[in-house]
């Protein structure tokens, strides 16, 4: 069935989304927890007993791997901050995973870029020595 089906579960990713990209911003201390880290999105399962928060972390590799090895240390700081803001009989299980998809849509769009830039001049210089040859004939 379609989320749409589900608009309680979609109301409660939503507010776990919140609550915990505030925290993210301004209650966690841990410095493995890059700056420039946003939540992309929240999947609740329809019994509501997990959340799978996927984040992106603007930074190399290894700022990504040590932000979500924080925020896995955190989990249980911020499940008990997530139980105590929603109303719901139980608090999600929290399960932080990275999504790349952004730097994925990024290399995919330089390789086309390329590639459109390498037709573009192979077709001009294909143009240019049409042109050439056809002022020779004349």
């Amino acid at each position: 069935m379609s989320a749409l089906a589900y608009p309680r579960v979609n109301r409660l990713a939503e507010e776990i989304k919140k609550i915990i990209s505030h925290m993210i911003r301004n209650d966690l201390r841990d410095p493995r927890i890059a700056k420039m880290t946003s939540i992309i999105e929240v999947n609740v399962t329809r019994d509501l007993r997990f959340a799978t928060i996927y984040i992106s972390v603007l930074g190399d590799q290894q700022e990504k791997e040590e932000t979500i090895e924080g925020l896995k240390k955190s989990s249980g700081f911020i499940r008990k901050e997530v139980g105590r803001q929603i109303t719901a009989r139980f608090t999600p299980e929290l399960i932080f995973k990275l999504d790349e998809s952004i730097e994925r849509g990024v290399y995919m769009y330089d390789v086309i870029s390329k590639v459109t830039q390498k037709d573009m001049d192979e077709k001009k210089n294909s143009d240019e020595k049409r042109d050439s040859d056809e002022k020779l004939e004349d």
